[in-house]
């Protein structure tokens, strides 16, 4: 009986202990991410990501920060084909994420430097596929839209500095695993074969620059 009132009361303490070291806040800032297609040029997107977080200070210089992130990510390809060539053609995909940010760094009183890693996983909710091309589009856009994977999960790794544990500077790098397309749905009646192979490998990698403030 003993020993049961004494974990509760222990687990009592620690949930009041880390409830009393949260903080909520917001988070935004850039995205910048690109992929990797064969034989096809490709450019980076300057795109964008916010949402919230929460921080909990675990103790030892120990942090977990999870939130639920809204983002863009995305990739500027050159020619997709002989029939459909274009100089721009965007492919934006909007994902709900889902971040949980493992950090660890000493307080130094007036800032914090940390460094963090930080899987995630998210669920495409938007998206944008244009091309300024030398015929119609449509085509281009519906199977690029159809043959998206909805699903992601990835990585990121990074480092931050923390002002008087309210605001917080950080880049990260991070990778999408997986693939950003589903290779049984992109029409090769509308790109070539070779470029459904150098798509079916590819997904979003980047690097983020973000602004959080905590409460």
């Amino acid at each position: 009986m003993k020993k049961s009132i004494f974990a509760i009361a222990l687990a009592i303490s620690l949930f009041s202990a880390i409830e009393a070291s949260a903080q909520v806040g917001i988070i935004g800032g850039l995205t910048s991410s690109t992929t990797q297609v064969k034989n096809i040029d490709s450019k980076s997107l300057n795109l964008y990501h916010v949402g919230l977080i929460t921080k909990v200070d675990l103790g030892m210089g120990f942090a977990i920060q999870p939130g639920l992130i809204y983002q863009v990510k995305g990739v500027a390809l050159g020619e997709i084909s002989e029939n459909t060539k274009t100089e721009d053609f965007q492919l934006k995909s909007g994902f709900l994420e889902i971040p949980v940010g493992l950090q660890w760094g000493p307080d130094l009183l007036a800032f914090r430097p940390y460094l963090f890693a930080e899987p995630f996983v998210g669920y495409q909710i938007s998206g944008s596929d244009s091309a300024v091309l030398s015929g119609s589009n449509e085509d281009l856009k519906n199977w690029a839209s159809e043959a998206k994977n909805k699903l992601e999960y990835g990585f990121g790794l990074g480092l931050g500095i923390e002002f008087g544990g309210r605001l917080q500077l950080s880049a990260q790098y991070f990778n999408n695993m997986g693939k950003l397309f589903n290779e049984d749905k992109v029409d090769t009646a509308v790109i070539k074969e070779d470029v459904k192979e150098s798509l079916k490998d590819g997904n979003f990698k980047g690097f983020k620059l973000s602004l959080a403030i905590l409460f």
